[in-house]
């Protein structure tokens, strides 16, 4: 006799995930490159520290406002999706059935079987059916904007805490090899915790995230040297 099972979809992480990785990630790369291009401007440590602050904080509340700012806006669109499934259940049920069971018979369901089911389901809750299986609309995929606002700026700050504690220990004469390495190997690390708590692939990820982090950097070290340069 078969047990049933419970199963941990790594698909129920993707909110948080998503907003943590992108706050993480965009905390070392916008800060360490900052902080590589001022110095690399020649300017004294006390500087670059100060710049690396107000990037920290202006980051943070930047990632914040725009990821409240852009899930609120696919929780709009859900809603308003919602609402008008609710109106059309209301005004046009056999017409929302029928719509329901051929979704069914395009996923290999026999007509008269997905008219079953689209009638027990429906029974038993008409919009969750049509959420889940006409719009897409599931409770491990829905949009949360305080929870991506909050991760993404508490995984901004520490990200971008990294580079910023790497000034604080580098003499200025190195400070730009130490800031950029140490923030690479930063990268590759959150690429590899990224890619495991999502069940991707490490090496690919790793690579991915490191690679574009470095041309980031390298790119801001150039334009921070010729404005220094000019100045």
């Amino acid at each position: 006799m078969s047990r049933l099972h419970s199963e941990n979809h790594l698909v129920s992480r993707i909110g948080w995930l998503r907003a943590a990785v992108l706050g993480a990630n965009d905390g070392i790369v916008s800060t360490a490159s900052l902080i590589v291009g001022v110095a690399s401007g020649s300017a004294v440590s006390s500087q670059v520290l100060l710049s690396g602050i107000a990037g920290l904080v202006a980051g943070a509340m930047s990632m914040a406002a725009g990821e409240f700012v852009s899930v609120s806006s696919q929780s709009d669109t859900e809603k308003a999706d919602l609402d008008r499934e609710r109106m059309e259940l209301t005004t046009q049920p056999d017409f929302e059935r029928e719509e329901l069971a051929q979704i069914y018979v395009t996923r290999g369901l026999e007509p008269e079987l997905a008219r079953q089911v689209a009638n027990q389901l429906m029974a038993t809750d008409a919009l969750g059916a049509h959420a889940h299986d006409e719009l897409g609309i599931t409770t491990m995929t829905a949009a949360r904007p305080i929870q991506a606002a909050l991760t993404s700026a508490a995984t901004f700050s520490i990200g971008a805490a990294m580079p910023l504690a790497m000034v604080l220990v580098s003499p200025t004469s190195m400070l730009v090899p130490i800031v950029s390495i140490a923030s690479l190997l930063f990268l590759a690390l959150l690429g590899a915790i990224g890619a495991k708590a999502g069940g991707a692939d490490v090496v690919k990820a790793t690579l991915r995230v490191t690679f574009w982090g470095a041309f980031a950097m390298a790119l801001t070290a150039g334009i921070g040297a010729l404005a220094g340069s000019a100045v």
